[in-house]
Parts: structure tokens; sequence; C-alpha cells
């Protein structure tokens, strides 16, 4: 068996960075068929400006778009754009730079307005098993598909136990589960203070303990025909990508 999809997350820094990990993806990594790409206020190239660039070189490319920043009689990013067929709707995160507006759209807004003006895209939606209580985040869950999402991206996830709780609840939904390296202690922190994450006693936020566990997730997901995205933060791809192949073989 093997995983239905598999991307890998990569920051928009700049052209040139991002055409730089798109070739060391598919020169080291060659199992990913999605590359999946955030919207950072702190980086002048939009997610979906990103997906233009790596069309060429990446078939599959999924750009998140922020709700929040959507004006009301403004295009919705990405919807006549060419090669482009999935888009994943966050609501966003209130941007640092009070002089950028924002507007009061919740994230089921915008993924109507994308079933409305732009039919042909496939729209995902976040799933956050730290944010709030489960049924709060189920509730959004179904919510979200009554607008019209297809499938949900998650926060990275850090523990077995709330992998398999997750997957219970989320059974019958396509889902691409979150992998996200933890190293050091100021990046546990970030994730903590953050993301709410609660890790487990043991959690060992080292390189090859993070290696080890995404091995045994992927491993889960390939017996099920499953999807998974990787969010290779701080960590050079050349470290954590090619071991991950293990568990796919």
């Amino acid at each position: 068996m093997s995983l239905s999809r598999l991307s890998v997350e990569l920051i928009p820094r700049s052209t040139e960075a991002l055409l730089d990990d798109v070739a060391s993806v598919k020169a080291l990594f060659p199992a990913a068929d999605t590359l999946n790409v955030p919207d950072l206020m702190r980086f002048p190239l939009r997610s979906w400006d990103a997906a233009a660039l790596i069309h060429p070189h990446f078939a599959r490319v999924v750009p998140h778009i922020r709700a929040i920043d959507i004006a009301p009689d403004a295009p919705l990013p990405g919807a006549d754009q060419p090669g482009l067929e999935e888009v994943l709707v966050v609501h966003g995160d209130p941007p640092a730079d009070l002089s950028h507006r924002t507007y009061p759209n919740s994230t089921e807004s915008i993924i109507r307005r994308y079933k409305k003006e732009a039919p042909h895209l496939r729209i995902y939606a976040a799933f956050d098993p730290y944010r709030r209580a489960p049924w709060q985040e189920l509730e959004d869950v179904a919510r979200k598909k009554e607008a019209g999402a297809e499938g949900f991206f998650t926060q990275p996830v850090f523990d077995l136990k709330l992998f398999d709780l997750c997957r219970e609840w989320l059974r019958d939904e396509t889902v691409f589960w979150g992998l996200s390296p933890v190293i050091g202690p100021r990046s546990r922190s970030y994730w903590e203070t953050t993301n709410h994450v609660v890790f487990p006693k043991d959690f060992e936020p080292t390189l090859e303990a993070n290696i080890q566990f995404a091995q045994t997730v992927l491993r889960h997901l390939s017996q099920e025909k499953g999807r998974a995205y990787l969010m290779p933060l701080r960590v050079k791809l050349d470290q954590y990508l090619p071991p991950l192949l293990e568990a796919l073989a």
C-alpha cells in the first residue's frame, strides 16, 4: 500500500529561494506529488503567485488563502489562474502590520464564494485539534463542509494517541495529516505558545525522534492509502526528507 497524496509545504521567502526548494524536493523526495504554500504576510510573494511560479516544475500546488484578507468586491485569489486546481482556505491570523487591512470574513463565507465564483477549484479547509475543545472543532468541520469544503489540512500532529483519536473523528473525510519536526527548546516553545500544542510527556525535540515519529505516522497512513503533508520548518530538506522515504517503500 502507499499514500494516495503526499505534499511538502514550502515557505515562499523569495522567488529564487522557492524555486531552489522546489528543485530540492524533486531531487530528494520523489514520493511527493503535491506542494502546498502558506500565505505569509512577512514575505512579499503571495501564495497564489508562488503557485504560478511552481506550476511549470510541479503539477499539483495548493496555495493557502487567508479569508480575512479578501475584500468583498475583490476577485478571489487564483480563481482564474491557469493550471490551479485546489486551494486551502484558512481564516488567517491578524497581521502584525496594523496598516494591513483585513475584513470580517469567516472561512465559510470565502469557501462559499469560491464554490460560486470558481466551481472548478477543489476547496480544502483547516482542522486544528489543539485550538479548542474537540466538539467545537468538529462543529467547525461540519460548517466548512456545508459551505463546500471537500477536505481538510490538519495542524501538525505530534502524538500518536491524538493522531488515532483524530483519525476516528475524521474517519470519513479527505484529510492531509500534517507532520512537522520540532527541534530544540525554542521550536517546542513556539508550538506551545503560538499553537497551544500539548506535547506528550516522552516527546523528544531531536531530529532523530521527529523523523522516527513521522515514519510511524506515514506507515499508518500508507496502510489505508491516506494523505499527508510535511512542514519541514527550521530543518534542512536534505536531512529531514530522504529518511522518510523508508516509510513509503
